[in-house]
């Protein structure tokens, strides 16, 4: 059994909305030059993803929807026809054969949930994944098809899975949440910038699951201008809680990299230090609960450059054991794609030191982070208490 797979294909770079949207899929291919660089990737780690058949996507979507987004990639879609799927907004323009891009993101989710739920290897990677926004029927926050939600429901069929989900992306995992709110064998945890400035919205601590689902949805709205510090301790006292509490078969983290104090379209103070500490828990939960069953997805991230690179090869030395990589990132690296970023690339695996200035509210947004960790597991701890 292999410790880790790697799912890639060049494809994945074909989700493109156009030049000038912030959602970029290069990312990808910085990431994977980035991690060949340090040599914690080879090519027989990299496994070629399939796309994901009509059948497989009904899983998560309506066979309207579907061949709405068809008609919308081969230009027989109007704009106000598209409308009522979301498709064809600011958000989520249409492009050339949108559907077999968006089938391919989804089928390397599957492919990832195939190889560890069929004891291939412990643990998958496909950084394309983790589009968490896309809904039954409608496109929504730059995602098309929902792959989490789609592989959820598959290893569900096929694998009899009860499966914790788990996403540190800075916007809710709404998506995926509404998919499984009923749902008492799927525990969706998501830790996001609080809705008041941000969207969707949605994500409120009162969101608890509904009917036989009822606890079984954790949201943890923390506060604009949160810092290392306040987001790692309501992950860590949340995750190791929630885990154990729920006890899942299989456990499938997005890692949205949009937490980050660089980020163009959040208000969070993340460093390089919750990059670390976040794909860290995942794999000890993972071994400890699931015979180390343990599927990442990619996510939001919107400084293509100076973090999400940095951030999510984070996700795969953890999951390969080759521990984080720290000091200097490769001058070969640097030089290679400083040519083309608008930024000036950051040449450590550390943040620089004083990034930002001193948050002047530090004490007060943690105090309410802290509030919201406590009356989301409110209902977790007064159970445990009164067996």
């Amino acid at each position: 059994m292999k410790k880790a797979v790697f799912v890639y294909s060049p494809e994945q770079l074909d989700y493109k909305f156009s030049e000038t949207h912030p959602f970029n899929q290069k990312r990808l291919e910085l990431t994977v030059d980035l991690l060949k660089s340090i040599h914690a990737l080879d090519d027989e780690d990299i496994i070629t993803p399939r796309a994901a058949t009509d059948e497989e996507l009904l899983l998560g979507h309506d066979s309207r929807y579907i061949e709405a987004v068809k008609m919308a990639g081969h230009g027989h879609l109007t704009a106000k026809l598209g409308e009522p799927f979301g498709i064809g907004t600011e958000d989520t323009p249409i492009f050339q054969n949108m559907h077999e891009a968006s089938s391919k993101i989804v089928g390397a989710t599957l492919t990832a949930c195939d190889f560890v739920m069929q004891g291939k290897s412990q643990h998958a990677l496909n950084l394309g994944g983790g589009l968490h926004h896309g809904f039954k029927g409608r496109a929504s926050g730059f995602c098309i098809y929902n792959d989490s939600t789609v592989a959820i429901k598959y290893m569900q069929q096929k694998y009899n899975a009860r499966v914790l989900y788990i996403d540190t992306d800075a916007h809710h995992g709404d998506g995926v949440q509404w998919s499984f709110y009923d749902d008492p064998n799927v525990c969706t945890v998501s830790i996001h910038e609080t809705g008041r400035y941000l969207f969707p919205g949605t994500g409120a601590v009162t969101e608890r699951g509904n009917g036989p689902g009822y606890g079984t949805s954790f949201n943890f709205p923390i506060d604009a201008f949160t810092e290392d510090e306040s987001f790692l301790d309501v992950y860590q006292t949340a995750l190791k809680e929630i885990t154990a509490y729920f006890k899942p078969d299989v456990i499938l983290s997005q890692n949205g990299a949009d937490a980050h104090y660089f980020d163009p379209l959040t208000h969070l103070c993340g460093t390089m230090n919750i990059y670390r500490e976040i794909p860290k828990l995942a794999h000890e939960l993972a071994h400890e609960f699931c015979d180390g069953k343990w599927i990442a997805v990619g996510g939001g991230g919107y400084d293509i450059w100076r973090v999400v690179p940095r951030a999510w090869s984070m996700v795969w030395t953890e999951m390969t054991d080759k521990g984080t990589p720290i000091g200097s990132i490769p001058q070969t690296w640097l030089d290679q794609w400083q040519k083309e970023s608008p930024v000036s690339l950051i040449p450590t695996w550390d943040d620089p030191e004083n990034m930002y200035d001193p948050i002047p509210r530090k004490a007060e947004i943690s105090e309410k982070n802290q509030q919201v960790l406590d009356k989301a597991l409110y209902q977790i701890r007064t159970k445990q208490n009164s067996h």
